[in-house]
């Protein structure tokens, strides 16, 4: 059994000690990292690009490997730092609580005893005879050892201040008692298994050691991290923390760094390649419909992280991933910190983080990316998938297509993140276009009406739109020739009719023929849609750029909605895609129109 902790061992810690074994754990993070840095930026992308065949391609493979195992070293070690950190931030509180209650004691000629009862001097007058009153030992259990005699007297003066130091010497004694037993069974947990390899399930483990550290030190750091903060607010605590605060917040909290707007790209995709790895151990092995979905899209993004893309593409940055709702997963084509033009497309209907996602609307944006930095090579590129689309087969939940509510708290966290966006990008005024494709549009619409607006951006391109929410271009707060829109004529979703044609319709549907009439009347300009006026129509004031029609709505093998997902191909829709590469470069004058419908 092991002996209990005594007031004058907890007095006698040595907590540097324990700040010094931290920082040698920080240390082997920190070679770690530079040695999986060394790998992925220096030896893999070199290999790439002068090797061809089997043997490169073995040669790369286990490269990864190696950088994934320095990765998980990284990862552990920093763990074990800011555990041993945060072990001695606690105990460092305890010695000051029995340090101030030793020197009350001290003052007061009282005599602390091993077991941290506490001796105090006779004093005060009886109120029989005037003798001093004898005096005593508080123990911690609130009962003096030596009571005063029985009848009439008054208590010793001494009496209750030796009972308070007596609780406060036990009670610090008993506080850093539990923490050394939890933090014990932390540091146990911390350990690797065996080998070269680190198999999922180690990535699993570390998931669940993040977990315990983090528990253990709310206090030491998690309560520091500026939530409800702005954005430059947030960028300017990043900037004040020494390197040692920066490396264990990465360490244990590399998913609140890596998706909090206002910390800076690089930092957030180092962040985030981490909590993407923690993310699959946590994952893996779960057979639910939505632990499966989400793990695939994962895989994908960690393949194309891997990859790192063919020679002369962007490279990519991972500035969000989360398992929260549908999954979360913001990803840039190009550093924003350092491009002069940064987009961020929003995604609509059916998007969540599965494989779909991290194939198609990263292709999306990896392809304006491209298209943008020919005609401006200091631009990026940002799929946003920051919030919880609609699906269209999602329960009863699936008729949030219908309304508005995903759109306005979509709408608020795409306004923190272009506001992030503004606030650590390295030119004085970046150029930062929004593009809402579908109900991506009425996200960006929403994000527009909220208080301050878009922050930070210039331009808005709304592709296959169902309207935004407003009736007006210009009350998109950039200015009516700030507003770009495609929408192709085989585009159903831009089809859509208005909310008023619909309930007309409904009233009138026993009419036959005339409740088309009834749902023209209720909207005799022909230019509203479900979420507002149509904004391809001249009423919208917008500027309709050119596109391409897209296949027809009923095809060889049957109802067709090709022409709603091609507005960002370059092969398919060459001039749409051309058109929102000018934008977001910042090239609007360039635009080739197309008259409103």
């Amino acid at each position: 059994m092991t002996r209990a902790l005594t007031w004058a061992q907890l007095r006698d810690i040595d907590c540097a000690e324990l700040e010094g074994a931290a920082d040698g754990w920080g240390r082997s993070s920190n070679r770690a990292d530079a040695a999986r840095d060394r790998i992925e930026q220096h030896l893999l992308t070199g290999l790439r690009a002068a090797q061809e065949g089997e043997a490169a391609r073995t040669a790369v493979a286990r490269l990864r490997r190696l950088g994934r195992n320095f990765q998980y070293v990284y990862t552990e070690c920093g763990l074990l730092r800011t555990t041993l950190n945060s072990l001695a931030h606690e105990l460092k509180f305890q010695q000051r609580a029995l340090s101030e209650a030793l020197d009350d004691a001290a003052a007061l000629k009282y005599t602390v005893h091993a077991d941290g009862s506490v001796t105090y001097p006779a004093a005060g007058e009886g109120l029989v005879d005037g003798a001093p009153l004898q005096g005593g030992t508080a123990a911690s259990n609130g009962t003096p050892a030596l009571n005063p005699p029985s009848g009439l007297v008054a208590p010793n003066p001494h009496a209750a201040k030796a009972q308070d130091i007596a609780d406060r010497v036990t009670g610090a004694v008993r506080a850093a008692a539990e923490i050394d037993w939890r933090y014990a069974g932390i540091l146990r947990r911390l350990k690797a298994e065996e080998g070269l390899t680190v198999p999922d399930s180690t990535w699993k483990d570390a998931a669940g050691d993040a977990g315990a550290v983090r528990e253990a030190a709310g206090a030491y750091l998690q309560d520091a991290i500026p939530r409800d903060a702005t954005p430059a607010e947030r960028r300017d605590w990043w900037a004040g923390l020494t390197q040692e605060q920066r490396e264990e917040y990465l360490a244990v909290y590399p998913d609140r760094i890596g998706n909090l707007d206002g910390i800076p790209a690089l930092v957030r995709d180092a962040a985030n390649r981490d909590n993407l790895q923690l993310l699959i151990g946590k994952l893996v092995g779960s057979d639910d419909d939505r632990s499966v979905t989400q793990l695939a899209g994962l895989r994908e993004i960690e393949r194309q992280l891997g990859a790192g893309g063919k020679p002369g593409e962007p490279p990519m940055f991972l500035l969000g991933v989360s398992d929260e709702g549908n999954g979360r997963a913001i990803v840039s084509f190009g550093n924003p910190d350092t491009a002069r033009n940064v987009s961020t497309y929003v995604p609509g209907l059916n998007t969540s983080l599965d494989k779909g996602f991290a194939e198609g609307d990263l292709k999306r944006a990896r392809d304006t990316a491209i298209g943008s930095q020919y005609h401006d090579p200091s631009s990026a590129a940002i799929a946003w998938l920051g919030y919880d689309a609609p699906q269209a087969i999602d329960g009863l939940s699936s008729l949030a297509v219908a309304g508005e509510s995903r759109a306005q708290e979509g709408g608020r966290r795409l306004g923190e993140f272009t506001a992030g966006l503004a606030a650590t990008n390295e030119h004085s005024d970046p150029h930062l276009t929004a593009i809402g494709h579908s109900y991506g549009s009425r996200t960006v619409g929403a994000a527009t009406q909220q208080e301050g607006g878009l922050e930070g951006v210039d331009d808005i391109v709304l592709v296959g739109s169902p309207g935004v929410g407003v009736d007006r271009a210009e009350d998109l707060g950039v200015g009516s020739e700030h507003v770009f829109v495609g929408a192709a004529e085989n585009d159903v979703v831009t089809l859509m009719p208005s909310k008023r044609q619909v309930v007309a319709g409904i009233a009138t549907s026993s009419l036959g023929p005339l409740a088309v009439l009834a749902g023209d009347a209720a909207d005799q300009g022909d230019d509203d849609l479900w979420f507002g006026r149509d904004p391809a129509s001249a009423s919208f004031g917008a500027r309709r750029f050119r596109v391409d029609d897209g296949p027809g709505l009923v095809g060889s093998s049957g109802p067709s909605i090709g022409a709603h997902s091609q507005y960002f191909d370059p092969v398919r829709d060459p001039a749409s895609a051309n058109n929102i590469a000018l934008i977001s470069a910042g090239h609007s004058e360039r635009v080739k129109p197309q008259e409103y419908r």
